[in-house]
């Protein structure tokens, strides 16, 4: 047995066990209907203590869901019943084909405020039909992400775009909502950014009379405090009482108690949300157009995403707890069904939310049926309870919209990204920025780009780091106090090989030619950790072994992965460099590397400089040497 081979835990140069095959995916028509539609999968194993546990969280969430759905319609002016058939419409087809058991869909915080900045030159009255457009369009988008499998991809998105979209949108929404809070109704140009329709509101809009701005900001604070007050109680007392819902149902009742809505004959009333039908929503085509498409492309775009970043976030994070397996191909097709499916029945676009997600897995869900079960809840309080709405004070709307800004912005998160790199911080702070200063769905897409510009730098940096041998028979990185080997040179290669690195790369080889120049005759390159090599960066290897093929030295390729070892091939210089200068990752007892560097010494037959290790070597016993990385 030869004793050139490391011991295997020192080695990392030796072949990886291959990964266990995955099993084939049942392509049954029964296993295709239970992996597109995993609620009915998750029946086969369904039982009563699971239904009832469904059935508690699903009633849970609809509690919540309510007021909020009533509340995210009214961010960006369409009546609150949209809302209502959002959170019915959307969260029963997403569930239906979610990938997580927990994730709620339906009208979310985030989407709501992309849609005020992206609604904002649609004149009065169609922002509803604009935004049945919007959904359309969203769902056609997050449907082709899907059927062109680039899901996943939205994991090469730093989540620092996410903690500054979150940031910069819970200001927007709380200076949005200021002027519902105390009753100013805003003027200024409706194509305005809704920044400076905040300020037109302040400056030039119609203030109510001081009884009307009293109870206003009584009935939206009020709303605020009770909704803080419950909180705390469910904190301390481990509760689950519905915070939202209970405050709107006292603002209602304070409304009606004391006869403050605002009516034809009492106009100095504080503003309610109006009548809301008792009916459910019903099919109705959304009306598309070619120039409604190329108007609204780019934000439902950008909306698209955030989409499938903030419902594939929540996924993910529960699934972490829960210890469930996602299928993040299948969640992105539940999103854009969901959008798409929701538009022929006047919804709006919406997402994964995270308040009710959360509060679909404390509640103890068991599977998707709870998001089933909730939205028949939201469509029987329909039914039952619509009349009643019609007190709801939109102040009280605005005192929820704004705890829920502050509750967006995870703090924790926001600190934690500061502090850890610059990178970070400069993603979270200019994504913040743009969404206050621009505009929020597109600060999604300049936060990606800006991902992208900081990231690739970073990612084409290239490491040709100088290695050595040592008298205690070690290859390692070579350190300044480590002598010059004036035969042999042996060099590391590491990073991706692709053309934003091929600077880095020429700058390495060229580091190499210039030594190659003092009389070396065997040059040893390492690159086991050289990936995803294109034409760019194997064109200038191609042209550094030519250079020293004309300068006598010869060079050896080693820890040639099967990427790697295809392109070289591909372009013909497997056959010009031969097969005894490449040597590949394969199992064996010794690593490609020792080989290479084995060979190197019989190219050098003794020819080795004067510190060289082998001349300690003892005659007759070469087999005693072995080398490790």
């Amino acid at each position: 047995m030869n004793n050139e081979a490391a011991p295997p835990n020192n080695n990392d140069d030796q072949e990886r066990p291959p990964e266990q095959e995955i099993p084939d995916r049942d392509e049954t028509p029964r296993g295709v209907l239970f992996r597109v539609i995993p609620a009915l999968d998750s029946l086969r194993q369904y039982s009563p203590g699971a239904f009832r546990a469904d059935l508690v969280a699903g009633l849970t969430v609809a509690a919540v869901a309510v007021p909020q759905a009533m509340a995210y319609a009214s961010i960006f002016g369409v009546p609150v019943e949209y809302g209502l058939y959002t959170a019915i419409v959307m969260t029963a087809i997403g569930a239906l084909l979610d990938s997580s058991k927990q994730l709620i869909n339906g009208p979310t915080n985030a989407i709501s405020i992309a849609l005020l900045s992206a609604l904002a030159a649609v004149p009065a009255g169609k922002q509803m039909e604009a935004a049945v457009v919007m959904a359309l369009l969203v769902g056609v988008f997050q449907t082709g992400i899907t059927l062109l499998r680039l899901g996943d991809l939205s994991r090469f998105i730093s989540h620092a775009v996410i903690v500054g979209f979150t940031l910069g949108a819970g200001v927007l929404l709380v200076l949005d909502q200021i002027k519902h809070l105390i009753g100013f109704r805003a003027m200024g140009d409706p194509h305005d950014h809704f920044l400076a329709r905040f300020f037109f509101s302040m400056r030039d809009g119609r203030p109510p009379d001081d009884h009307t701005m009293l109870w206003t900001s009584l009935l939206g604070g009020g709303t605020i405090v009770l909704v803080l007050a419950l909180r705390w109680i469910n904190a301390r007392r481990r509760w689950r009482l519905p915070e939202f819902l209970i405050a709107v149902i006292a603002a209602a009742a304070a409304v009606w108690a004391l006869d403050l809505a605002r009516t034809p004959t009492n106009p100095a009333g504080v503003a309610v949300i109006g009548d809301i039908p008792r009916r459910l929503p019903s099919f109705e085509a959304p009306q598309l157009t070619w120039e409604a498409a190329r108007q609204f492309s780019g934000s439902a775009l950008a909306i698209a995403l955030l989409g499938l970043l903030e419902a594939i976030a929540m996924a993910k994070a529960i699934a972490a707890q829960t210890g469930q397996k996602l299928d993040i191909n299948q969640q992105c097709l539940s999103e854009g069904l969901a959008n798409l499916s929701g538009s022929f029945f006047r919804c709006f676009p919406g997402s994964g939310s995270l308040t009710r997600s959360a509060i679909n897995h404390q509640a103890g869900a068991a599977t998707q049926w709870s998001g089933v079960i909730s939205a028949a809840a939201v469509a029987a309080t329909i039914l039952a309870f619509a009349p009643l709405a019609w007190y709801i004070p939109k102040a009280a709307l605005a005192g929820i919209l704004m705890v829920s800004a502050f509750r967006m912005v995870d703090r924790a998160q926001l600190v934690y990204h500061i502090r850890t790199t610059r990178f970070d911080a400069g993603i979270v702070l200019a994504t913040a920025a743009s969404a206050v200063l621009i505009s929020v769905e597109f600060c999604i897409m300049i936060g990606i780009f800006l991902s992208f510009v900081f990231y690739v730098p970073r990612a084409a940096r290239v490491l040709v780091t100088e290695l050595t041998v040592t008298p205690e028979r070690v290859i390692r990185e070579r350190v300044r106090s480590d002598p010059e080997c004036s035969r042999l040179l042996i060099y590391n290669i590491e990073g991706e090989l692709f053309f934003g690195s091929a600077p880095d790369l020429e700058d390495g080889l060229a580091r190499i030619d210039t030594r190659a120049r003092k009389g070396v005759r065997v040059i040893v390159l390492r690159l086991k950790r050289s990936r995803n090599p294109d034409a760019v960066c194997i064109s200038l290897l191609e042209g550094f072994l030519n250079r020293m093929s004309a300068a006598g030295v010869t060079v050896l390729l080693c820890g040639v992965r099967h990427d790697m070892f295809k392109v070289l091939r591909n372009v013909g210089l497997e056959t010009r460099l031969g097969a005894n200068r490449i040597f590949r990752e394969v199992p064996s007892a010794w690593s490609s590397t020792l080989e290479a560097v084995r060979h190197a010494y019989e190219l050098l037959a003794g020819d080795v400089c004067d510190t060289c290790p082998r001349r300690q070597e003892q005659p007759g016993r070469p087999e005693d040497w072995y080398y490790m990385i």
